[in-house]
Parts: C-alpha cells; structure tokens; sequence
C-alpha cells in the first residue's frame, strides 16, 4: 500500500500528515509540534487532511501516549461522533417540498444548547433505556467520588441533538437510497466531566516537579497509577458510553418521524455508530498506548466509518484499511478553515443560502458559521486520505437539521 503522509519537521517527535493538498494553519502546526514532543508520546502523531487548531491539541490528530492521558486532548465533547442508517425508501418517495419533514424531526428531537435543547418532560424510555444501560449506576459510582461534576442533565439529554456542528440530516447514496445519517455526543453531562477534568489535570500539572517543560497548560496530563488517571479512565468511557446511547435514541426518535410523513419503510440491520472524539487503548507499534483521537475515525481493516462534509457539501461511508501509520485511522469530517467568528463576518446570508441550494435546512443568520465555505473542500480531504479508508458510499444531503 503506497502512503501518502508527509513529516512535518520538528525540533523533538515525530509528526506524520495527510494533508496533501491540503490547507493547514501555521498554528495548528504548531499545536502539533507540541504534543509530538511530549516525552510519553509514542512512536509518533498522525495529523489527519482535516486538522484545525483546536484546545491544547489541534482537531483532526491522533495521539498515542504510553502511561499518561491528556484530558484536553480528548475535549470536552466527549465521544462525539456519528451514526448512519440506510432505509428501503429511495428518492422517488420522497415528496418535492421536504420542509414538514424538516419540521416533524425538530419536533421530535430537541435542538440547540440551553433548555431549548433539553426534553420538557422526559418520557418513561429515556429513564428505561439509561437503566437498562447500566448508565446510571455507573454515574453514581463516579459522582460519589467527584461531586463537583454536574449530572442534572443526563436524563434530560438523551436523544437530543445540541448545537454547533451537531446535524441530523436525510441524505441520498449514489443509487438514490435514503440515508438517515446524524452527529452528536455526549451533550452537557460529557461537557461537565470533561471541563471537570481538564482543571484538575491543570492542578495536578502546577503541583508536579518536571524535568520536561509543557508547552501549554491544556496538555496537563494524568500518570497513571495515580487516582485521578484511574478516576478519569472511568469518567471518560461512561460519557463515550453515553454518546453512543444518545445517538440510538436520536436515531429511533428520527426513524418514528419520518414515519409520520413518508410513510412505513424497512432499514439495514447494521447501522454505522462511530466515535470521533475519544480515548481508548490499543497497540500499536510494538506497545500497548492509550490512543485519543481528537476529531479522527478508527479505520482498521475492513471496520466502517463515516466522514461527514458540511451543509450542502458530500459526506462518505468509508471502509478502513487498517493503514499502520495512522494508528488505523482517517479524517472525521471537512476541518474548518476559519473561526466560528471569522466565518459569520465573511460570508452573507446571499452566499449561505447559495451554498445550501437544493437542500432543506436553516437559511438564517443563526447558521452561518456552519455554512460550507467555513470549510475545507471534503474532495481535497478524501483525496488526501485516500491510503487510509475506501469509499463505499457517498451521499448527498437532502434535508439538514442543525441546533
């Protein structure tokens, strides 16, 4: 298998990217540079074609470390990633206005942060499926030893969406099949956790006496054999667990919605649920590493994934191909090429709307920074990883739910 990665010199580490072709800012090259020198990094860091300047460490990196996990690095979003269902509907059931299919998703998934964002009354199968679980055991279990974290949200999220890049959207494949696909994570209670602690990494980091410098106090790590690395360990897979659930419920919530409007229809028994904003161990290069991949798909041999463009633009089902150099992985979207800020003073509603013909979604002031100019070309990122997944599906959006 021939490679497409290029070093990206550094004074201590080693860094390896799928960016060919590819823009990447200077910082977060930079923010790269930091963490491949970080002495518990293993082997090296692989930057994937969507890598953007992120917290501590930039979106769109990989980062193997041997005794030590950097909270910040795995973000606060917490097993954020995607799911995706193919139906037996195809285009020709689909009606020509798409907008009361628009409206009856919103309707039954709450959108957007805030309490706008949360069930008002929280039916009996949110309560069933977090018992069911086990969830809610284990919060307990992890809130009894950490009592600042905040879990008032847990039941009350559950199958909602959230805001930012979050989406459900009614896509098309390329033989005209109805595709449910859709983007959350672990709401606000991954949220607190992990803002719980990334401080308490920071503490712990201003306690310790180093013979090593940190280059930012956002890579403040945990050791392990200590309490809070275990602590963590613990809190991290509950929320990544959590996200998981979310997405199910969101998607059953979704497939009930559309059956009010289009009608009865079957969907694939194996449905794609994958992370993209995780923690977990694994082996590569000859040890056992704990891997974070900061906005980047697991893709081992034959494993299916899916890499989202933005509003309007394609997104892919891809299949793994167990590439080495990647730690088995790809890209977990676009990458964004300018700030949220950046993007909502550089674009109108004009260019937002022009972007996004042909699909029912937001055409508001509210969206703009999610608006597909904000980000890289998803062509040039495939392209640039094409080494690393194959592509099996692509799909176009039709209708896109944002919060």
């Amino acid at each position: 298998m021939s490679v497409q990665f290029e070093a990206i010199e550094t004074r201590s580490g080693v860094i390896k990217a799928w960016t060919r072709g590819v823009p990447v800012e200077d910082a977060a090259i930079e923010q790269l540079r930091n963490v491949a020198g970080l002495p518990f990094v293993h082997s090296h860091v692989a930057a994937m074609p969507d890598v953007h300047f992120g917290r501590g460490a930039t979106v769109g990196s990989v980062i193997p470390t041997k005794g030590a996990i950097i909270p910040a690095a795995v973000g606060v979003d917490i097993g954020c990633g995607m799911m995706a269902v193919r139906t037996s509907l195809k285009a020709a059931h689909l009606p020509d206005s798409l907008k009361a299919t628009r409206d009856a998703i919103e309707r039954a998934v709450p959108v957007g942060n805030g309490k706008g964002g949360d069930h008002r009354i929280n039916p009996a199968s949110v309560e069933t499926q977090l018992k069911a679980s086990g969830l809610m055991e284990r919060l307990a279990t992890i809130k009894a030893k950490h009592h600042k974290i905040g879990t008032h949200k847990v039941d009350g999220q559950l199958g909602t969406l959230g805001g930012g890049n979050h989406f459900i959207e009614l896509c098309l494949d390329e033989a005209g099949a109805v595709w449910v696909m859709l983007h959350s994570g672990s709401r606000g209670t991954g949220n607190m956790i992990g803002t719980y602690f990334i401080e308490r990494a920071r503490e712990e980091l201003a306690r310790r006496v180093l013979d090593f410098h940190v280059p930012d106090k956002d890579l403040a790590f945990f050791l392990e054999g200590e309490p809070l690395f275990d602590d963590y360990v613990e809190a991290v897979g509950w929320a990544q667990d959590y996200a998981r659930e979310n997405r199910e419920a969101m998607m059953m919530r979704v497939l009930g919605a559309l059956r009010t409007t289009l009608g009865r229809f079957k969907t694939d028994k194996a449905a794609v649920n994958c992370h993209h904003n995780y923690v977990e161990q694994e082996h590569h290069f000859g040890a056992d590493v704990w891997l974070t991949r900061k906005g980047a798909v697991s893709a081992r041999d034959g494993e299916l994934g899916i890499i989202p463009g933005s509003m309007g633009a394609r997104s892919f089902i891809v299949r793994g191909k167990g590439a080495a150099d990647s730690f088995c992985s790809c890209s977990h979207g676009a990458g964004r090429t300018m700030s949220r800020s950046k993007a909502r003073q550089a674009f109108t509603l004009a260019d937002h709307r022009k972007a996004t013909e042909g699909v029912e979604c937001r055409k508001d002031a509210g969206v703009i920074d999610e608006t597909p100019m904000a980000y890289k070309d998803i062509d040039a990122v495939m392209a640039a990883q094409s080494d690393l997944v194959e592509v099996v599906h692509t799909l176009k959006q039709v209708v896109c739910v944002k919060g």
